[in-house]
Formats: C-alpha cells, structure tokens, sequence
C-alpha cells in the first residue's frame, strides 16, 4: 500500500473507504444496564444505542421506559430513538424529526402541541372528565368503557393512551361501531384499547349482543338438574 499510494496529509487516503464498513453490535439487557450504572458512577453521560420502534396511533414512541411525541403524520411508520443522559431524539429515514428533554423515572409523558392533529389540540388540557365527555358524545357505551379504563389506573393519566387510541378507532371504522365494541367489550368485562380494535377488525361489533344473551340463558326442563339439587343431598349416589 505505501508503494502505491502517498498517505501524507496532504493526500488522503484510497483505501479508507474500501476498508470502511459499518457494524452493528447488539447488547443485551445486563449489559446495558450496567454501563448504566457505570456512566451514573462516573458522573458522565450515558447514550444508549440506537433502537428502531414504530409509531403508535396516538403518536408517540416508547424510549427507555417513557412516552414520546412526534409528528402525528408519521403514525404507524419505523422511526429510531436516540437517548443520552439528558435528551431523546426521534430520527426518521436518516433525518432528525424531533427531540425531547429526557424524563426521569418510567411512565411518563412528553408531548409537544405542534405535533398534534388539529382535533387534539383542541383538546390539549386532557383530564379525565373533558375525555369521559368526549367519548360520550360517540355513544354511551363509549362514555362508560373510557370512563372505566380510567377508574383502573392507579393515576388516570396512565390510561389515556388507550382512550386516546379507542377513539381514534371511531374515525377509522365510524363512531356507530365503535359504540358497538365498546358494548360488546363491556359486555365481556374486558376494558382495553386491544379488545375493542379485535371486534372491530373482526367485525364481531355488527352482531348483537342482546341476541346473544338470549341464547346463553340456561333452559329449564324437567331432566335437567339445577344448583339446588346438589345442595341438599338428596337423590345423590
């Protein structure tokens, strides 16, 4: 190589780009978690490498245990995150489309107003009795599976990523069927964003669901033996 090549200063280098290749080095859980604790110990920023997400419908991507936004038009596409000790930043297609302060703790959010679609800045002061009303005026059903997802949480703020999600359901498949989950899914005791997007998917929200109790109804008939010919002892082997 030096035969073939001046690698002085004022030349550069042919070779290098040759040589060059990208690697990538995946690290699992213990291992990141003690550079951690070293990088706290020493007192000097921590960055953790690069990890691919998707966006979720309610526009935020999950990074080290806390919620954050970005554009609402890139919902549902691949985006990586960045963190260091003291920002996260969201890249898309080599390009950095936002950033945040980084939060302590897990669990919590970080939204930014111009990142929302006009229908949520509307409602940008979000608290439990404005998203009970909102999910209301969809149908009652809708009011009352929002309103229970909240009462499950030990802070009602934790839930509002489902409701959110639950109700942009209703502009996807139109708010008539989405009051027709979220009556089905209160029918079966399940309070979730998941539950009620599977009936909708499904279309198990166009049956009914009073037809369906119908038929669940035990029939009584004279062959049949009910609780109370258990409870007495009578007629048993």
């Amino acid at each position: 190589m030096r035969k073939q090549a001046d690698f002085s200063k004022a030349k550069r280098n042919p070779y290098a780009a040759r040589l060059k290749k990208q690697i990538t080095i995946r690290l699992d859980r213990p291992t990141i978690d003690y550079f951690k604790g070293l990088a706290e110990e020493m007192g000097v920023p921590y960055q953790t490498v690069w990890r691919k997400t998707r966006v979720n419908i309610d526009y935020h991507v999950e990074a080290e245990g806390n919620l954050y936004s970005v554009p609402y038009t890139l919902i549902h596409e691949e985006v990586e995150t960045r963190a260091t000790a003291t920002v996260v930043e969201i890249w898309f297609k080599g390009r950095r489309v936002t950033s945040h302060r980084r939060r302590k703790g897990k669990g919590g959010f970080e939204t930014k107003r111009e990142h929302m679609p006009r229908s949520h800045r509307e409602h940008l002061e979000w608290t439990p009795s404005r998203l009970i009303e909102w999910a209301s005026r969809m149908g009652p059903a809708t009011g009352r599976l929002v309103s229970e997802i909240l009462k499950r949480r030990p802070h009602p703020e934790q839930g509002f990523r489902s409701c959110m999600g639950i109700l942009q359901l209703g502009r996807r498949f139109s708010e008539g069927r989405l009051e027709s989950a979220c009556l089905r899914a209160e029918s079966l005791s399940s309070y979730s964003y998941r539950t009620v997007k599977n009936i909708l998917s499904s279309g198990l929200d166009r049956l009914k669901v009073e037809a369906e109790r119908e038929e669940a109804v035990s029939v009584e008939h004279e062959n049949i033996r009910g609780a109370s010919y258990y409870e007495g002892g009578e007629g048993r082997c």
